[in-house]
């Protein structure tokens, strides 16, 4: 048996497809995604391209998601990626091959994390205290 990582475009299609289709019916994520998203087919194309490119090297995601997820500051919580995490490990766990599944859920963590501190880390904004004239 090859226990290689399997991930290929038609896999990530797959899954993206499958996992949105989750995060819109979901009582959680699908109010603040579905109020988000103008165009569905659109998106997934997107995410497609976006998971491919992290996962596959290939470029061809051009875009900002710090910038996408900024737009939607006001809606966006930690837990609703808390939400978000589980729901992906669960579909990946569910569809893809085991090594491939968790190499998708580091990936998404990481992410997750990064994106969570452009959001929500604030540096104390307090002044610094001047230095004193010689």
């Amino acid at each position: 048996m090859d226990d290689g990582i399997k991930i290929t475009e038609g896999a990530l299609e797959r899954l993206v497809s499958l996992f949105y289709a989750r995060v819109r019916e979901d009582a959680s994520l699908g109010p603040v995604f579905n109020d988000a998203i103008e165009n569905w087919p659109e998106h997934l194309e997107k995410l497609v391209a976006f998971w491919s490119s992290v996962m596959l090297t290939t470029g061809r995601y051009k875009g900002n998601p710090v910038l996408a997820h900024l737009k939607h500051k006001a809606r966006i919580t930690p837990e609703l990626f808390q939400r978000w995490l589980t729901l992906w490990n669960r579909t990946t766990a569910e569809v893809m091959a085991p090594d491939a599944a968790a190499a998708l859920q580091v990936k998404a963590a990481r992410i997750a994390e990064s994106l969570q501190l452009a959001l929500f880390f604030k540096l104390d904004s307090q002044p610094k205290p001047s230095r004193a004239a010689a």
